[in-house]
Protein backbone atom coordinates (compact mmCIF):
# COMPACT_ATOMS: atom_id res chain seq x y z
CA UNK A 1 0.00 0.00 0.00
CA UNK A 2 1.41 3.52 -1.16
CA UNK A 3 1.80 5.98 1.56
CA UNK A 4 0.01 9.79 0.50
CA UNK A 5 0.67 12.82 1.95
CA UNK A 6 -1.80 15.14 1.90
CA UNK A 7 -1.06 18.67 2.97
CA UNK A 8 -4.08 21.22 3.20
CA UNK A 9 -5.06 23.62 5.52
CA UNK A 10 -8.78 23.79 5.32
CA UNK A 11 -9.59 20.97 7.69
CA UNK A 12 -13.02 19.86 5.95
CA UNK A 13 -11.24 19.32 2.29
CA UNK A 14 -8.31 17.64 4.25
CA UNK A 15 -10.90 15.36 5.44
CA UNK A 16 -12.59 14.40 2.73
CA UNK A 17 -9.73 13.87 0.26
CA UNK A 18 -8.43 11.47 3.31
CA UNK A 19 -11.46 9.95 3.08
CA UNK A 20 -11.61 9.39 -0.32
CA UNK A 21 -7.87 8.41 -1.24
CA UNK A 22 -8.53 5.73 1.46
CA UNK A 23 -11.44 4.16 0.28
CA UNK A 24 -8.84 4.37 -3.30
CA UNK A 25 -6.58 2.34 -1.53
CA UNK A 26 -3.92 4.45 -0.24
CA UNK A 27 -2.88 4.80 3.28
CA UNK A 28 -3.05 8.50 4.21
CA UNK A 29 -0.99 10.87 5.85
CA UNK A 30 -1.81 14.28 6.87
CA UNK A 31 -0.78 18.12 7.78
CA UNK A 32 -2.34 21.12 8.02
CA UNK A 33 0.41 23.70 7.11
CA UNK A 34 3.89 22.91 5.18
CA UNK A 35 6.46 22.85 8.41
CA UNK A 36 3.96 20.06 9.84
CA UNK A 37 4.18 18.71 6.35
CA UNK A 38 8.31 18.16 6.33
CA UNK A 39 7.70 16.57 9.92
CA UNK A 40 5.42 13.86 8.73
CA UNK A 41 8.25 13.13 5.66
CA UNK A 42 10.91 12.80 8.52
CA UNK A 43 8.98 10.58 10.31
CA UNK A 44 7.37 8.59 7.53
CA UNK A 45 8.16 7.36 4.38
CA UNK A 46 5.93 8.48 1.96
CA UNK A 47 5.62 7.80 -1.67
CA UNK A 48 3.46 10.49 -2.99
CA UNK A 49 2.57 14.22 -2.11
CA UNK A 50 -0.67 15.85 -2.47
CA UNK A 51 0.10 19.81 -1.58
CA UNK A 52 -1.85 23.06 -1.05
CA UNK A 53 -0.43 26.20 -1.57
CA UNK A 54 -1.72 28.92 0.17
CA UNK A 55 -1.34 27.62 4.00
CA UNK A 56 -0.60 29.06 7.35
CA UNK A 57 2.89 29.01 8.85
CA UNK A 58 4.86 27.71 5.55
CA UNK A 59 3.10 27.52 2.12
CA UNK A 60 3.79 24.63 -0.28
CA UNK A 61 5.30 26.51 -2.50
CA UNK A 62 7.99 26.51 0.50
CA UNK A 63 7.99 23.41 2.17
CA UNK A 64 8.28 21.65 -1.73
CA UNK A 65 11.49 23.78 -1.51
CA UNK A 66 12.98 22.32 1.48
CA UNK A 67 11.94 19.08 0.06
CA UNK A 68 13.96 19.09 -2.95
CA UNK A 69 16.96 20.73 -0.93
CA UNK A 70 16.96 18.18 1.07
CA UNK A 71 17.23 15.45 -1.22
CA UNK A 72 13.65 14.31 -1.62
CA UNK A 73 12.94 13.14 -5.15
CA UNK A 74 9.11 11.40 -3.78
CA UNK A 75 6.63 13.03 -6.53
CA UNK A 76 4.68 16.31 -5.64
CA UNK A 77 1.22 17.41 -6.85
CA UNK A 78 -0.27 20.82 -5.93
CA UNK A 79 -3.92 21.21 -5.74
CA UNK A 80 -4.34 24.63 -5.64
CA UNK A 81 -6.83 27.76 -6.16
CA UNK A 82 -3.77 29.72 -8.12
CA UNK A 83 -4.25 29.15 -11.15
CA UNK A 84 -2.11 31.71 -13.07
CA UNK A 85 0.57 30.95 -15.67
CA UNK A 86 2.53 32.75 -12.97
CA UNK A 87 1.74 30.27 -10.05
CA UNK A 88 2.04 27.22 -12.09
CA UNK A 89 5.04 27.84 -13.50
CA UNK A 90 6.56 28.56 -9.78
CA UNK A 91 5.17 25.22 -8.45
CA UNK A 92 7.01 23.62 -11.49
CA UNK A 93 10.17 25.37 -10.98
CA UNK A 94 10.22 24.55 -6.97
CA UNK A 95 9.79 21.35 -7.82
CA UNK A 96 6.58 20.01 -8.53
CA UNK A 97 5.33 16.90 -10.63
CA UNK A 98 2.07 17.96 -10.98
CA UNK A 99 -0.76 21.10 -10.80
CA UNK A 100 -4.72 20.99 -10.38
CA UNK A 101 -6.86 23.48 -9.92
CA UNK A 102 -9.61 23.77 -7.48
CA UNK A 103 -12.29 22.33 -7.33
CA UNK A 104 -10.56 18.68 -8.44
CA UNK A 105 -12.10 15.85 -9.39
CA UNK A 106 -11.51 12.96 -7.10
CA UNK A 107 -11.17 10.42 -9.68
CA UNK A 108 -8.76 12.71 -12.04
CA UNK A 109 -6.41 12.97 -8.50
CA UNK A 110 -6.53 8.95 -7.98
CA UNK A 111 -5.44 8.51 -12.20
CA UNK A 112 -2.39 11.06 -11.25
CA UNK A 113 -1.52 9.86 -8.21
CA UNK A 114 -1.29 5.75 -10.19
CA UNK A 115 0.66 7.26 -13.11
CA UNK A 116 3.21 9.08 -11.25
CA UNK A 117 4.00 6.14 -8.99
CA UNK A 118 4.23 4.30 -11.93
CA UNK A 119 6.63 6.29 -13.42
CA UNK A 120 8.72 6.75 -10.43
CA UNK A 121 8.90 2.94 -10.71
CA UNK A 122 9.93 3.35 -13.75
CA UNK A 123 12.70 6.05 -12.91
CA UNK A 124 13.94 3.60 -9.91
CA UNK A 125 14.32 0.70 -12.53
CA UNK A 126 15.81 3.55 -14.53
CA UNK A 127 15.02 1.51 -17.63
CA UNK A 128 11.98 2.06 -20.00
CA UNK A 129 10.28 -1.28 -21.81
CA UNK A 130 8.27 -0.83 -25.09
CA UNK A 131 7.66 -4.04 -26.82
CA UNK A 132 11.16 -5.48 -27.77
CA UNK A 133 12.77 -1.90 -26.91
CA UNK A 134 14.62 -1.19 -24.13
CA UNK A 135 15.62 2.64 -23.08
CA UNK A 136 18.45 2.20 -20.52
CA UNK A 137 19.50 5.09 -18.53
CA UNK A 138 22.85 3.86 -17.25
CA UNK A 139 24.49 3.54 -20.97
CA UNK A 140 22.18 6.64 -22.28
CA UNK A 141 21.26 3.89 -25.03
CA UNK A 142 18.38 2.11 -26.94
CA UNK A 143 18.80 -1.47 -27.55
CA UNK A 144 16.72 -4.34 -28.65
CA UNK A 145 16.70 -8.36 -28.22
CA UNK A 146 18.24 -8.18 -32.07
CA UNK A 147 21.49 -6.21 -30.95
CA UNK A 148 20.74 -3.01 -32.48
CA UNK A 149 22.16 -0.92 -30.12
CA UNK A 150 21.70 3.29 -30.42
CA UNK A 151 23.52 5.81 -27.90
CA UNK A 152 22.42 9.26 -27.31
CA UNK A 153 23.57 12.49 -25.45
CA UNK A 154 22.44 12.60 -22.28
CA UNK A 155 20.03 15.93 -23.03
CA UNK A 156 18.68 13.16 -26.16
CA UNK A 157 18.20 10.61 -24.03
CA UNK A 158 16.12 12.53 -21.46
CA UNK A 159 14.01 14.29 -23.85
CA UNK A 160 12.94 11.10 -25.10
CA UNK A 161 12.72 9.64 -22.23
CA UNK A 162 10.19 11.99 -20.70
CA UNK A 163 8.23 11.85 -24.22
CA UNK A 164 7.77 8.30 -24.18
CA UNK A 165 6.60 8.72 -20.35
CA UNK A 166 3.94 10.77 -21.30
CA UNK A 167 2.75 8.97 -24.43
CA UNK A 168 -0.68 11.00 -24.60
CA UNK A 169 0.44 14.57 -23.99
CA UNK A 170 2.06 17.28 -25.97
CA UNK A 171 5.09 19.11 -25.05
CA UNK A 172 5.69 22.62 -26.74
CA UNK A 173 8.79 23.79 -27.15
CA UNK A 174 8.81 26.65 -24.55
CA UNK A 175 8.17 23.47 -22.08
CA UNK A 176 10.96 21.16 -23.26
CA UNK A 177 13.00 24.08 -23.22
CA UNK A 178 12.03 25.07 -19.42
CA UNK A 179 12.53 21.37 -18.34
CA UNK A 180 15.97 20.63 -20.43
CA UNK A 181 17.99 23.73 -20.73
CA UNK A 182 16.67 26.20 -17.75
CA UNK A 183 14.13 28.65 -18.12
CA UNK A 184 16.06 31.19 -17.97
CA UNK A 185 18.43 29.82 -20.54
CA UNK A 186 19.40 31.82 -23.89
CA UNK A 187 19.41 28.94 -25.59
CA UNK A 188 17.60 29.24 -28.97
CA UNK A 189 14.04 27.33 -29.55
CA UNK A 190 15.73 25.48 -32.53
CA UNK A 191 17.95 23.73 -30.28
CA UNK A 192 14.61 21.74 -29.25
CA UNK A 193 14.14 21.14 -33.14
CA UNK A 194 17.91 20.06 -33.52
CA UNK A 195 17.58 17.75 -30.43
CA UNK A 196 14.13 16.20 -31.67
CA UNK A 197 15.63 15.67 -35.21
CA UNK A 198 18.54 14.29 -33.91
CA UNK A 199 16.63 11.79 -31.88
CA UNK A 200 14.31 10.80 -34.82
CA UNK A 201 17.27 9.85 -36.38
CA UNK A 202 18.56 7.69 -34.35
CA UNK A 203 15.71 5.46 -33.19
CA UNK A 204 14.68 5.52 -37.18
CA UNK A 205 15.84 1.31 -36.27
CA UNK A 206 13.31 1.08 -33.53
CA UNK A 207 9.77 0.74 -34.87
CA UNK A 208 8.44 0.57 -31.48
CA UNK A 209 8.89 3.94 -30.41
CA UNK A 210 8.55 7.08 -32.20
CA UNK A 211 8.95 11.28 -31.78
CA UNK A 212 5.48 13.02 -33.77
CA UNK A 213 5.70 16.69 -34.50
CA UNK A 214 2.13 18.29 -33.58
CA UNK A 215 1.57 20.78 -35.73
CA UNK A 216 1.38 24.54 -34.26
CA UNK A 217 1.57 22.62 -30.59
CA UNK A 218 5.13 20.89 -29.79
CA UNK A 219 6.20 17.16 -29.97
CA UNK A 220 4.76 13.67 -28.29
CA UNK A 221 5.93 10.27 -27.72
CA UNK A 222 4.86 7.56 -29.20
CA UNK A 223 4.39 3.88 -28.50
CA UNK A 224 3.60 1.66 -30.92
CA UNK A 225 3.00 -1.70 -29.27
Amino acid sequence: MYNVLVVEDDVNILKLMSIRLTKSGFNVLSATNGKEGLEVLKKNDVDIAVVDIMMPVMDGFEMVEHMRADGKSLPIIFVTAKEGIDDKRTGFNVGADDYMVKPIDHEELVLRINALLKRVHVSKEKKLVVGDCTLDYESLSVFNSKGDVELLSKKEFLILYKLLNYPERIFTKNQLMDEFWGYESDTFSDTVKVHINRIRNKIARFPEIDVITVRGLGYRGVKNV
